[in-house]
């Protein structure tokens, strides 16, 4: 309505209970037509409930807004002044009635009460000011008495005629001597504020009034409280205007009375405001934000979260506001700020305010008109917004706020009002279409911004105040005594309403007869803008996860040459593009130049392909949806769509497959969103060109030539004439067309939408119904567009071969199935085909048809594709690569032929190409599956590298977890099932099954692995059945005679290897495999062994004295076996036989060495005291100190209680005594024992000894073991702390001057502390007991999987934080722990004390801990031999747990993988690195045996004990015994044999010091992370199994000899991930030693072995250093300072110079020196020509000879001028020099006298002179050189 209509009302009390308003009169009496008379207006008045009050108050006034039920708005003014009531007149007007005071009667009541009344105005115009002025003067007159009656002053106001807008100036009077000026708008649409946005900000500030806007935005509820009611009108007015152009359309109260306070707890969004009166009742409301107008504060409830503006525009919009509102904030800082930077006045600071938002929204709906699809024109304009494309331009797919912006009721009113093309524009269409450039190149420059803002500003001001020199205003207030006193005031009196009705009747007539004053509306085109392309192309193209492409030409290039070879038929060509496109349609501008492309092959809607073609296309367009979001922003579907439809190939007779049927995996086409907007952009497309056809096309032409004219300022350009253009043109001739020309555009439009509704019916039925319709998972899973979740697995491939196979599984269902999916599609396309026609006006007959039409639709397609389906399993399968054949070793068979699989990547980027480097991974080729291994075998997808053979495999004992995957490959088919194969040799497969395997295939793989992992017995292992697995298989079948064979075998077996006289004669039979637990207590009375063994038969026990335990025994000085039978006292201790046939302890070895004086039933009665029995016993002797180490396991719970009672306590057992002596017994055999004792009883102790022996050891040696806390007892550093001395020694022990104490404790006991808890020391005791903290077997188990994870991660980790280092700390693999324990033993065993390990049950830790110490503390342990002998002795013979360990079988599977061997392997791979001269063995060796304790293949580490070896007879296995010479049964074999061939078992370092004891460094700092670990070259494997090796690298021989006619180079690639270095890059000494055996073999020499040439070498090396030392001090500190660096590959690269010569290869130390010393220099001491004899029947030859003092060696050369030396002779090697005699072919003419004859330790040189006094002169030099040295 173009003018206000006003209403009047008299509002008053009425005493009703607690009170309530009563509407005394209203004018006018009868509601005008079109504003009917708001209901309820009595509770807006007095919002805080009507209440009588003691004292007069101030007249108030406030606007309420109420809304009707069209959305109208209408301004409620309300004036309220107070009227004085006497009691008596309350009591006879109410007599029942109490009021509120009333209720307490002791208060006594005032003489006067005073009641509210209020002047209500209501009105469709909001004028604040206006409507004070106007009440104000009618109370003015009321109150003053002024004699203008009331009733034309209110007819006068009922009567005014206001224009909406327009910017006119209307002055009014009411005929009481007044004058207004009423200022209309310029613009209806844009907000008229006032000053309510600046006094908001005043009141919260920036960053809460964001937070409001942008939850109003995002539809959240918002409650504003004040104690002021204009203030609550004034900031909800003005946050609705900061949100132009934007319209809030949920529930909006400025004013909400107190009696409707549970609107509060309404569902839907608000924008209300309530008193701070009412702030107790907002606290519970859990989901409203609430704004304190008065306390300036925003408070957000905890389970909201807002969603604010986007980066950068929130830091824009925030800087330019603090421009606007604090100014001088920028110059705050200035050394001489200018002089005014005062903020702009408060209605012009609120333009610009405003303008900032303004600004705001113009930047995020830039071209926002170049996503509205028009559907409909006539007879109105529909419009429809296309969200996804719009996000997709902005590159803010990914935005929360945005997304809910645009999805929000606010937008939605926004597209259905600014969408419309022909319409009257405002100040916000002008911004967006001819501002965009501005604001985009200003953006990054604030001053610029606040330029634009402040003309934005000015625009907005001059809109409100058109006019700006306004005439005064002129009312008249109330006079100050009426307000102040208010005395005498009479009632507000009734007026009479026909005086006023006929002020209202006159008005009407005259409006009726007067011209209109309306001013015609400007309606126009409204310009689009820029479009959206122009916008982003500026802006990086920005991928899904916020990285920004590299969207370079190149890669477009590779997607378009890949698209010409496909069509050219050149297949070779597109198959090496293939991964690099496939690699580029990540980026967004490849995906949609792939769309471009395919465009330009399809003629007339259909290209029909080969099947290769198709396969190619096919995958390419997955490839591209894949990436794709279920919104399809970028409009990446939408351009495949007709694709889909046009590509094909022909099948058979009249049988064509549509690539649709194979790129259905994707869930953008369940979206019913992405359907809607392709169909409206569709019909949008066929609705112009309806118009261009039909329109006279000069019209068109001309319009666009003016368009293009008035956008591009005259360059004349004609472009395309938009929808909207058109839409724009036919709505402003609309009107003057006929009726028929209407009904007919009409009628054109609807069946327009009609035909592409029939349309996309097929088009969805294409895209939703499977090729197999018994299958689909799509739509299942998804329920058809219900949910949008986002899939990434797709299916490409063109359905060959047998895909098609093994989807075939539930053909007899096939009926019941085919109808479901038929049902859910029909009904997903009714539900789409119903919102569309609803939203485009399709008329219900048409609907009708298209609900009939759709399910025969889908019943067809589903016919046609059935006979697809059928057709496409007949294809011939893709070529797929041949699959290769793994090299098998001796003895392994393959159980199950190769599987086609896929090898993807893991968590390990080296091999994928992503770090540089050949993308070797993902790989395809076939998985195998033996009795020892698991192989992969491949090549690499990347044609590339596909010449590249990829390795991976692992023996099948050291799987450690399965797991199932699934996984979608980036390259290829959809593969559905995958498995995860995690192996505790440090081997990661991830394999991903090809569609050509039948799942029930893959299950018979993974039970057959099962099989293989955990036989039910170690018999079952590959080391038992190599060779014979098949036989084994038929034994399964037939299990009672198995196990009769082998009960029969064990006995035998017992027989043959145990025999003593005094056996009993009780018959023992060994428990059956299937009923003896693995940890099974073994009752002692049944340990007898058969009575069948025969006496005489002594194999046994030469079998025993030759194990391990016996020879070291013997070589440690330990005692003998004749010693220990003839009791020979005058050793210490002794061997024992008591546990000979396994009765006191069955993991013990047979023999054991005890004190000499503790006889053998003692044993027997103290093993019970022991864990397991296993006592303590010794098992190595400081050969300087004669200090012993023993072991045994942790004491039992009564044990340790006996263990520490005082002997002569009355309580005391006769075992502790016993225990007591045994300790005794080894404290005695001490030789600084017996010196300071002298006797040997417990009793002849003397007082000193006493306090000595219980003094604790917190300094000294090993401070670090003691300790009190979790840490303290592995932190070195702790002990010596305490004790307040100085810091320990860097490797982790105290310093010697710490260790000085008067008296030591002999014997020190280490024991678990958890273990130890509440023991006392008896003083009278010689040992001291130390806990310590162990991890135990549970915590070694989790510390490996997490260092598995670690080094070999199965995924990429989650979080940048879980880096490799991060991992491998919280892995805790806690190789220090054990270090630091064994060094500090080692140190007591140095200071001359004995030690005893007794931790857990003895075979654990305690094992680590005693082999760590012998080996650090003899350098005998660190040669091979002595290597051997350790783990034979301390590992096997005292029974490590290596099946249970390991979990070698069915019955330890549950007990799981613990490393307790690799962790100790990994602690001597630490001393290795640190002390590399000192170790026999390499590297290699330690991860070898790493390797094969967990494969296998060796029986060596099979078994818990000697005991249960012996019991399965292969602990003394007959040399006769082996069936196949060629399998090794055992590790030490294989190693030696291996050792003889090749040095990679050999360190070349190797250079020991006599006795020398080690003590690494044991801080987490000095450890490195073992290469065992990490290693994984994908070309061979592991690098453990040689024969297997040394086969491929035959074949390799043998295929590089084939005639190569191209140049070969010289260069060769090495790959870290892929090659194995130490093979493809040998160390020099390696590489050396491998040139002479060739060149020996070239020569048809018999080449030596490598060994006797290294020994050669060394002991030439040696020789010199010693004369060396003796020649020149400095060459040799040089060499020692060279040799002596622990830094191995330094001493490689330097100390060793190899040189040829005639006489073998030697290393000369002396030519090293030469390196640093000039030729000039050289000390030639005698030279001359002489002739030498060669080598056996090689004739003399004349050598120019030089004899060096220096280097002390006769050199010689071929001739004088020579500068390469042709030998040397070392004159240390010389034994004699004697005269000679001629030989057979000597030179003629010559003396016998000249020749003579130069004896070494090597061999005898002959040689001649020229005549006899040269030969003198030649021996004199010699001998000279000679008796010098």
């Amino acid at each position: 309505s173009y003018e206000s209509k006003l209403k009047k009302a008299c509002v008053g009390y009425l005493m009703e209970g607690e009170g309530q308003g009563r509407i005394f009169q209203r004018f006018p009496e009868k509601d005008w037509e079109d504003s009917p008379f708001p209901q309820g207006i009595e509770l807006f008045c007095q919002p805080s409930g009507w209440q009588l009050v003691p004292e007069r108050q101030p007249a108030s006034f406030f606007v309420a807004v109420l809304t009707d039920i069209n959305s109208e708005r209408h301004y409620c003014a309300c004036f309220t002044f107070w009227e004085g009531l006497d009691n008596l007149q309350l009591k006879k007007a109410e007599p029942s009635e109490v009021d509120e005071v009333d209720e307490e009667p002791a208060v006594i009541q005032p003489a006067k009460l005073f009641a509210p009344k209020s002047l209500v105005l209501v009105s469709r115009l909001d004028y604040t000011e206006v409507f004070r002025n106007c009440l104000g003067l009618i109370y003015t007159i009321h109150v003053d008495g002024l004699s203008v009656p009331l009733e034309t002053v209110i007819g006068n106001l009922l009567t005014c005629v206001i224009p909406i807008a327009g910017g006119s100036q209307r002055t009014i009077t009411l005929g009481a001597g007044d004058r207004q000026v009423i200022q209309t708008p310029i613009s209806d649409s844009l907000p008229v504020s006032g000053s309510s946005v600046a006094q908001l900000f005043r009141q919260l500030g920036i960053i809460n009034v964001l937070y409001l806007f942008c939850a109003a935005l995002t539809e959240h509820k918002i409650l504003f409280l004040s104690s002021s009611y204009q203030r609550l009108t004034d900031a909800c007015r003005g946050l609705l205007a900061i949100m132009f152009p934007l319209k809030y359309s949920f529930t909006y109260v400025p004013i909400l009375p107190g009696k409707l306070l549970e609107v509060l707890s309404t569902p839907t969004p608000f924008i209300i405001g309530v008193n701070s009166f009412f702030r107790s009742e907002t606290q519970e409301l859990l989901d409203v934000i609430i704004a304190d107008l008065d306390g300036g504060t925003v408070t957000i409830p905890e389970c909201v979260h807002i969603s604010l503006l986007p980066e950068p525009l929130l830091q824009q919009t925030q800087t330019a506001l603090s421009m606007v509102l604090d100014p001088e904030l920028e110059v705050a800082d200035q050394a001489f700020p200018p002089v005014s930077t005062q903020p702009s006045a408060l209605k012009i600071q609120d333009k610009e305010i405003r303008a900032v938002f303004l600004w705001l929204f113009a930047r995020l709906f830039q071209g926002y008109r170049w996503c509205l699809h028009i559907i409909r024109i006539h007879p109105e304009p529909v419009i429809r917004f296309h969200k996804a494309a719009f996000l997709g331009q902005k590159a803010l797919s990914e935005d929360d706020f945005l997304m809910k912006v645009l999805d929000g009721m606010a937008f939605a009113g926004f597209v259905s009002e600014r969408g419309p093309p022909y319409r009257a524009t405002d100040l916000f269409d002008e911004l967006v279409a001819n501002e965009g450039e501005r604001i985009r190149q200003e953006e990054a420059c604030p001053h610029k911004v606040m330029n634009h803002v402040k003309e934005l500003a000015e625009q907005l001001f001059k809109n409100e105040n058109p006019y700006p020199a306004v005439a005064m205003h002129k009312v008249q207030r109330p006079s100050e005594n009426t307000q102040s006193t208010g005395q005498n005031q009479t009632p507000f009196p009734v007026l009479e309403e026909v005086t006023v009705q006929l002020y209202i009747d006159h008005a009407a007539a005259k409006l009726k007869t007067a011209p209109p004053v309306v001013k015609a509306e400007l309606k126009g085109m409204v310009p689009s803008g820029p479009p959206l392309g122009e916008w982003s192309s500026r802006l990086n193209i920005v991928d899904r996860n916020g990285n920004v492409m590299a969207n370079s030409a190149r890669r477009l290039e590779v997607v378009r040459n890949c698209i010409t070879y496909i069509f050219e038929n050149k297949m070779l060509e597109a198959k090496k593009l293939m991964p690099a496109v496939l690699r580029a349609l990540k980026g967004r501008a490849a995906r949609v130049c792939l769309t471009q492309e395919l465009n330009q092959h399809v003629l007339q809607n259909r290209a029909v392909l080969d099947d290769q073609q198709f396969d190619y296309i096919v995958r390419m367009m997955n490839c591209t949806l894949q990436d794709c979001s279920h919104m399809d922003e970028h409009g990446i579907a939408a351009a495949l769509l007709p694709l889909v439809t046009a590509f094909c190939r022909k099948l058979g007779a009249g049988i064509t497959q549509f690539a649709y049927s194979c790129v259905q995996e994707h869930m953008v086409w369940t979206n019913m969103q992405f359907w809607e907007a392709m169909f409206y952009s569709d019909v949008q497309n066929h609705i112009r060109a309806l118009y261009l056809e039909t329109e006279d096309k000069l019209l068109v032409l001309i319009f666009a030539f003016y368009f293009a004219q008035e956008q591009q300022e005259g360059t004349g350009d004609i472009r395309e004439v938009s929808a909207l253009e058109l839409a724009s043109e036919q709505n402003r001739l609309w009107p003057t067309l006929s009726k028929e020309m209407q009904t007919e555009r009409v009628q054109k439009e609807e069946s327009t939408v009609f035909s592409q509704a029939i349309h996309y019916a097929n088009r969805m039925s294409y895209l939703l119904l499977p090729l197999d319709t018994s299958k689909n998972r799509l739509l299942r899973s998804s329920g058809l567009g219900d949910v949008e979740s986002v899939s990434n697995s797709y299916v490409t491939n063109s359905i060959a071969g047998s895909m098609a196979e093994s989807y075939d599984t539930e053909s007899g269902f096939e009926d019941a199935e085919s109808s479901d999916v038929a049902n859910s599609v029909v009904r997903f396309i009714n539900r789409f085909v119903d919102k569309v026609c609803n939203e485009s006006g399709v008329t219900n007959e048409h609907l009708k048809a298209l609900h009939t039409m759709i399910p025969d639709i889908v019943q067809m397609h589903i016919e046609t594709l059935d006979a697809v389906h059928r057709e496409s399993k007949r294809l011939p399968p893709i070529q797929k690569p041949k699959l290769l054949t793994p090299t098998l070793l001796p003895g392994e068979e393959l159980v199950m032929d190769g599987m086609r699989v896929h090898l993807i990547p893991d968590g390990r980027d080296e091999a994928t190409g992503v770090m540089g480097g050949p993308p070797l991974l993902p790989a395809e080729g076939a998985i195998f599956l033996t009795t020892y291994r698991l192989i992969f075998k491949g090549t690499p997808t990347d044609p590339l590298v596909g010449e590249q053979v990829v390795t991976r495999s692992f023996p099948i004992a050291s799987l450690t977890k399965e797991k199932r995957i699934s996984v979608s490959l980036p390259t290829d088919q959809f593969v559905q099932e995958g498995l995860q194969l995690r192996s505790c040799t440090f081997q990661l497969m991830k394999i991903a099954f090809d569609e050509e395997v039948a799942s029930d295939l893959s299950e018979v793989f993974r039970k057959h692995m099962h099989k293989l992992r955990y036989p039910q017995h170690v018999k079952g292992t590959f080391a038992f059945t190599v060779g014979q697995y098949l036989l084994l298989l038929l034994l399964l079948f037939f299990p009672p005679l198995f196990f009769r064979t082998l009960s029969k075998n064990l006995v035998k077996s017992a027989k043959r290897t145990i025999g003593r006289q005094y056996v009993t004669r009780k018959k023992y039979s060994p428990p059956s495999w299937e009923n003896r637990s693995i940890s099974e207590e073994v009752d002692q009375s049944t340990l007898t062994l058969s009575s069948t063994i025969r006496s005489s038969d002594r194999q046994t026990m030469s079998n025993v004295v030759e194990r391990a335990c016996c020879r070291d025994y013997q070589r440690l000085g330990l005692g003998t076996l004749s010693n220990s039978l003839t009791r020979s006292k005058n050793e210490p201790f002794r061997i024992s036989t008591a546990n000979r046939i396994y009765t006191v302890c069955r993991s013990y070895p047979g023999l054991l060495i005890v004190p000499q004086s503790i006889p053998d039933s003692t044993i027997h009665r103290i093993c019970r005291c022991y864990r397991q029995n296993r006592f303590p016993v010794v098992c190595w002797r400081n050969s300087r100190t004669k200090a012993v180490l023993l072991r045994s396991a942790g004491l039992h719970a009564k044990g340790v209680v006996g263990f520490f009672k005082s002997p002569n306590a009355p309580t005391a057992d006769s075992t502790s005594l016993e225990q007591e002596k045994y300790l005794q017994a080894i404290i005695s055999s001490m030789p600084s024992y017996s010196e300071n004792s002298g006797r040997n009883t417990l009793s002849g102790f003397t007082s000193t000894h006493m306090s000595t022996s219980v003094s604790v050891c917190v300094a000294g040696k090993w401070g670090s073991i003691r300790g009190s806390g979790r840490l303290s007892a592995y932190n070195p550093d702790v002990g010596t702390r305490l004790a307040g001395k100085e810091s320990p020694q860097p490797n982790g022990g105290p310093s010697e001057a710490l260790f000085l104490r008067q008296q030591k404790t002999y014997l020190y006991i280490i024991g678990d502390k958890a273990q130890l808890k509440g023991g006392k020391q008896d003083s009278f005791q010689q040992w001291e007991v130390v806990p310590i903290e162990v991890c135990d077997v549970r915590q070694v188990k989790n510390s490996f999987k997490k260092l598995m994870k670690a080094c070999v991660p199965s995924s990429q980790p989650p979080t940048p934080e879980m880096s490799f280092l991060r991992c491998l700390e919280d892995s805790e693999w806690m190789l220090h722990r054990v270090l630091q324990v064994s060094v500090q033993v080692v140190e007591l065993l140095d200071q001359g004390s004995s030690v005893m390990v007794s931790l857990e049950d003895g075979w654990d830790v305690t094992t680590q801990v005693v082999s760590l110490v012998q080996l650090l503390s003899d350098p005998y342990y660190r040669t091979f031999d002595g290597f051997r002998l350790l783990v034979e002795k301390e590992w096997l013979s005292f029974g490590h747990r290596f099946s249970h360990r390991g979990a070698q079988t069915l019955g330890s599977q549950s007990s799981g993988f613990t490393p307790v061997f690799l962790q100790f392997l990994d602690c001597v791979h630490q001393i290795h690195l640190q002390f590399p001269m000192e170790f026999e063995f390499s590297q290699y060796y330690l991860k070898f045996l790493a390797y094969h304790y967990v494969s296998n293949r060796f029986r060596t580490f099979l078994l818990d004990s000697d005991y249960e070896r012996i019991e399965l007879g292969v602990l003394y296995e007959e040399k006769g015994d082996r069936k196949s010479p060629q399998v090794c049964k055992s590790v030490w074999d294989y190693i030696d044999r291996l050792h003889k061939k090749t040095p990679v078992f050999y360190n070349y370092m190797f250079c020991p010091e006599e006795d020398e004891v080690l003590r690494p460094y044991t801080f987490i700092s000095n450890l490195k992370v073992w290469d065992f670990y990490m290693e994984d070259p994908l070309s061979e494997g592991p690098s453990y199994d040689w024969e297997g090796r040394s086969r491929q690298e035959r074949m390799a021989e043998e295929t590089a000899d084939k005639p190569d006619t191209g140049p070969k180079s010289q260069r060769r690639i090495v790959w870290p991930c892929y090659d194995s270095l130490s093979k493809v890059v040998p160390d020099a000494i390696t590489k050396l030693l491998e040139d002479l055996q060739s060149l020996e073999s070239e020569l048809g020499q018999m080449s030596e072995k490598w060994k006797d040439t290294w020994d050669k070498i060394k002991t030439t090396q040696r020789t010199e250093t010693k004369l060396e030392s003796r020649v020149r001090p400095a060459s040799h500190l040089l060499i020692s300072l060279l040799m002596s660096s622990n830094l191995s590959h330094q001493r490689r690269s330097q100390g060793v110079y190899l040189q040829e010569s005639s006489v073998g290869s030697s290393i000369n130390l002396a030519t090293l020196y030469s390196q640093f010393q000039s030729t000039e220099s050289e000390n030639r001491s005698f030279e001359g020509i002489l002739y030498k004899k060669g080598a056996l029947l090689k004739p003399w030859k004349p050598r120019w000879f030089v004899l060096d003092k220096t280097k002390h060696q006769l050199r010689y050369y071929e001739s004088r001028q020579d500068k390469e030396c042709k030998g040397v002779i070392e004159l240390a090697d010389v034994e004699s020099v004697t005269p000679g005699t001629p030989t057979m072919g000597a030179p003629k003419n010559i003396e016998e006298k000249a020749f003579f004859d130069l004896k070494t330790t090597k061999r005898v040189y002959y040689f001649c002179a020229q005549d006899s006094q040269n030969a003198q002169l030649w021996v004199d030099s010699v001998q000279s050189c000679l008796s010098d040295a």
